[in-house]
């Protein structure tokens, strides 16, 4: 999250919003970045006067809509061929699939809202109300009325409370600092040790 974070922190004027759009959207096709993480991120961006909170929850929603929409169209479209790809197999695997196909069976369109809730489920439930031939509209209703929640939810949260996550980093990157430094004091003194060693045995 450190590093996202610091990644985005890069760009200026519109170009914020365009990354973190495009990460979203990603997200939604199973790049291994949790969506929750690229949300706080947003939020930050917007703390630290980056961009405007309003806008960026704005960016947020379609990024993610735009997202759940492309694996749900997806799954529509081509069906199970796709999860032949070894893109997409990786995460849309046949027991993932063959699970949510039950769940949907059984609780209906209510699985497609708490999806968005659950990361590990959310792409192949998505997928699977595509290859079941859900109308999309129905689809969007229940994901946007999740999303609703979730996304601005997050985004506002950080935003509001940008100081407390400020200094959480702040910990976080004296304690990588420590780490850092006992890791390379642990090796020094193993190499003077082994050298020590070595020399002692050679004069032997």
């Amino acid at each position: 999250m450190h590093d996202l974070l610091n990644f985005t922190l890069g760009f200026s004027g519109i170009m914020p919003y365009v990354v973190i759009f495009l990460i979203l959207l990603a997200c939604g096709l199973g790049l291994p970045i949790p969506e929750d993480i690229t949300l706080f991120v947003a939020g930050m961006l917007a703390y630290y006067g980056m961009v405007n909170v309003w806008a960026m929850i704005i960016v947020c929603m379609a990024g993610v809509l735009i997202g759940d929409s492309s694996i749900f169209m997806l799954g529509a479209k081509y069906g199970r061929e796709i999860t032949k790809k070894p893109f997409f197999s990786k995460f849309l695997t046949p027991e993932r699939l063959e699970t949510v196909k039950v769940k949907l069976h059984d609780h209906g369109n209510k699985v497609i809202f708490a999806s968005r809730f659950m990361p590990g489920l959310r792409a192949p439930t998505f997928f699977c109300a595509g290859t079941l031939h859900l109308p999309l509209k129905i689809f969007l209703l229940y994901d946007g009325l999740a999303a609703l929640i979730s996304v601005p939810g997050i985004v506002w949260v950080v935003y509001h409370f940008g100081h407390l996550a400020d200094k959480v980093f702040s910990t976080i990157t004296d304690v990588e600092h420590m780490i850092i430094f006992a890791i390379a004091a642990a090796a020094a003194f193993a190499g003077v040790k082994w050298y020590l060693h070595h020399k002692r045995s050679t004069q032997a």
